[in-house]
């Protein structure tokens, strides 16, 4: 058991409080190791959520810096941030949260020659990325690694998410393979709202605590969209595909390649 001190019960003392997460669950909070791939608007309030609940170390992986237009919806990110490294930016206001958390800051590309070494160590992935090829790269470095992820993509007015876990259906179960180059815009040609990212990215931090903490069903083998417009959810059951390329019954895809980088997540409606 770890021995928190009087600062860190009061500061965790709402989860401790839940009968479902008590002192037991938040030691494994603060034991855990969770990779966040992007910290833009859904990586951002994942981070940020993350931090507040006290997870251990908190890997985080963006080859990008902070752009004006990053600040409608990219919230761990301030104006006086524009033009540095979103993993800087991201590891500065996780520190001012919360000064228990290790972040460890990759200012790279997530890559098919880096995939498994920055997965490796780590209990759960995120991805918070906003293009197809990263999206399946990181669904076939997990699946071939063992590791549990959440999935999410967003577009203009919609979200989505799944959970996966070793021997659940998979990314590419749903989706098989990266749709044609361009044929689904960008966010940066279609637009997003801003909220979106946050409604989304906080889902996405339950899904990392649930799984942290073995408290409550986490969104495997199932697909929950979102529509902002009507605020209808929808939740899809999933089933593993057999014949999935990547974790079917016989896989043809053993090791990493990268696809042509495409756009976002959803199609257009």
């Amino acid at each position: 058991m770890m021995d928190f001190t009087p600062e860190q019960i009061e500061r965790y003392s709402r989860h401790i409080l839940l009968q479902d997460v008590g002192v037991e669950g938040q030691e494994k909070i603060s034991n855990g190791k969770v990779l966040v791939i992007g910290a833009g608007g859904l990586g951002a309030p994942v981070l940020l959520y993350l931090a507040a609940a006290g997870v251990g170390v908190i890997g985080v992986i963006d080859g990008d810096t902070v752009d004006l237009s990053n600040l409608q919806r990219q919230v761990i990110h301030f104006t006086p941030d524009v033009g540095k490294p979103k993993v800087i930016s991201a590891k500065e206001k996780i520190r001012q949260i919360n000064p228990d958390v290790k972040v460890i800051a990759h200012h790279d590309l997530f890559t098919s020659e880096n995939a498994f070494e920055l997965i490796r160590d780590y209990d759960f992935i995120v991805d918070g990325t906003d293009t197809f090829p990263v999206k399946f790269l990181i669904n076939d470095a997990c699946v071939i690694a063992g590791k549990p992820f959440s999935h999410g993509g967003i577009l203009r007015f919609d979200g989505q998410t799944m959970t996966h876990l070793p021997q659940t259906a998979c990314y590419r179960c749903v989706f098989h393979s990266p749709p044609p180059p361009n044929a689904v815009p960008a966010c940066s040609q279609a637009g997003v709202l801003g909220a979106i990212a946050g409604m989304l990215g906080t889902i996405q931090a339950a899904e990392v605590l649930k799984f942290l903490t073995g408290t409550g069903e986490l969104l495997a083998d199932r697909l929950l969209s979102f529509n902002a417009k009507t605020m209808n959810f929808r939740t899809v059951k999933l089933h593993k595909n057999r014949q999935c390329p990547v974790c079917g019954e016989h896989p043809v895809i053993t090791e990493l390649k990268e696809a042509e980088q495409t756009a976002c997540d959803l199609k257009q409606r």
